[in-house]
């Protein structure tokens, strides 16, 4: 029995409802997307648990073991990086960033991409801003469809690699956990740090549908206080 709650004829199911018209060779690259996806869904589900096991004290030496893999792979591959304390939902909007970039065909991941992964999480804080400020999802994913590049000729298959203003974005997401005084970072950061990348195509956008720098982030503290009052950072793991 699968431990999910999701079987491969579902998964076929879905992409041949979604993609009536495809022929063979088209539903053969987009279930190479949605595999990609999967693939690193499961990377970060394996990782939070590395997280807490850690958290615990365990050793790298357990945690190879317990993977199946030894110390030094272990280690190599879910050793603390960039996105430490990036929330659930907010590692899950850069997978979806990837997602987004490799399905227009793009050989990078742009700011506006990262705009879209945050909007493909509803339920984190930043959906919440962005549809509230814009009035719908769809104004804000209009706005970012007409502002992208044009696609390439196939999709790239493995890692896409991010642009220098989304590196700049991610560092500046985790700034603004700082200079709030969180030590996580939600989805709510990233979008202050999509902000404050003033020549982002996605800060660009964000201007258009009415934020400002300092608007923005009155609102998302005043949203962090409504919506968690007195918690703490466990409880802003899924934000």
């Amino acid at each position: 029995m699968s431990p999910l709650n999701i079987s491969l004829s579902e998964l076929i199911a879905r992409l041949d409802e979604e993609l009536p018209d495809a022929d063979h060779l088209e539903r053969i690259s987009e279930a190479q997307l949605r595999a990609q996806t999967l693939s690193d869904l499961g990377d970060q589900l394996v990782g939070h648990y590395v997280g807490k096991a850690k958290q615990a004290g365990a050793s790298w030496s357990e945690i190879g073991e317990a993977i199946g893999v030894s110390k030094q792979a272990a280690q190599q591959r879910h050793a603390p990086n960039v996105f430490e304390r990036f929330t659930d939902l907010n590692r899950h909007g850069i997978v979806l960033a990837q997602e987004a970039a490799r399905t227009h065909k793009h050989d990078s991941i742009g700011t506006e991409h990262l705009l879209l992964g945050l909007l493909g999480e509803p339920r984190g804080l930043a959906y919440e801003v962005l549809v509230a400020k814009a009035g719908s999802a769809e104004r804000v994913r209009h706005a970012v469809e007409q502002a992208m590049p044009p696609g390439g000729r196939k999709a790239l298959r493995g890692h896409i690699p991010f642009r220098a203003e989304s590196k700049e974005a991610i560092e500046q997401a985790s700034r603004a956990g700082l200079d709030l005084g969180h030590d996580w970072v939600g989805t709510e950061h990233m979008l202050l740090g999509l902000m404050r990348v003033e020549e982002s195509v996605a800060a660009g956008i964000l201007r258009g549908l009415g934020f400002t720098p300092d608007g923005l982030r009155e609102t998302v503290t005043t949203e962090i206080a409504r919506r968690f009052p007195g918690s703490d950072r466990e409880e802003h793991r899924a934000p």
